[in-house]
């Protein structure tokens, strides 16, 4: 079985375990603040540092054209949205169960500026230069394709854009690391090769002409201009 499919049902599980998965992205049930504590080391006041390093290239008067890419369950993103009526906003995402899970979210009520979009990162649909902003919430690590996700949503971005998001990085933690190593990536919800807080900042100097990287635990933060 291919990586690509191989990740492809492993998030069509954690779609229809949705409950459990949005407790831990919010930090709110038993078993999620186990795990951001222990596996993720985002406990308390680190975990919302967290949450404001992924969206600190996103303002909340944002009235432009916006492509997240994955959506996911759209747990973190959504509710921010609702502050965003300006904006034309497309929520993007490879598996059709996490994609289902963010349209029935109540936070996805009246939001009538989003579209939901089945696609893949490495091969999307739009023309050069389409959106003011892109924004990447835990997905460079679960691409199968990296270089395609890099190539691609720089190409999609307008000049003068903004990509901005986050990810895991290797080299931090070294319970995550193995957390990572022994679970995440045999069950396909992360793909190797992995960045380093400093590999990645190459990465995006070599294509971008403002990069601003940031780490909070196991993850870092990112906001670039193109």
């Amino acid at each position: 079985m291919e990586r690509r499919e191989i990740v492809h049902n492993a998030y069509a599980v954690v779609g229809q375990l949705s409950k459990g998965y949005d407790g831990m992205m919010k930090n709110e049930s038993l078993l999620g603040r186990l795990a951001n504590r222990f596996f993720w080391q985002l406990r308390g006041p680190r975990y919302e540092s967290f949450v404001r390093q992924a969206f600190q290239g996103l303002p909340e008067d944002f009235s432009g054209t916006l492509l997240e890419v994955p959506v996911g369950t759209g747990v973190l993103s959504l509710p921010h949205y609702q502050k965003m009526k300006a904006a034309k906003i497309v929520c993007l995402d490879y598996s059709e169960q996490m994609l289902a899970q963010a349209m029935a979210s109540p936070a996805a009520r009246g939001l009538h500026h989003v579209a939901f979009v089945r696609g893949d990162v490495g091969k999307l649909q739009y023309c050069d230069g389409s959106f003011d902003c892109v924004l990447s919430l835990n997905g460079l690590h679960a691409f199968p394709n990296k270089m395609a996700a890099f190539r691609e949503t720089y190409r999609v971005l307008k000049k003068g854009g903004t990509f901005t998001g986050c990810c895991y990085i290797k080299g931090q933690k070294r319970i995550t690391d193995l957390f990572v190593r022994a679970f995440c990536v045999p069950m396909g919800f992360f793909t190797p090769p992995f960045d380093t807080a400093e590999s990645l900042e190459e990465r995006l100097r070599s294509m971008y002409r403002e990069v601003k990287v940031t780490r909070t635990g196991a993850f870092a933060g990112f906001v670039c201009r193109k």
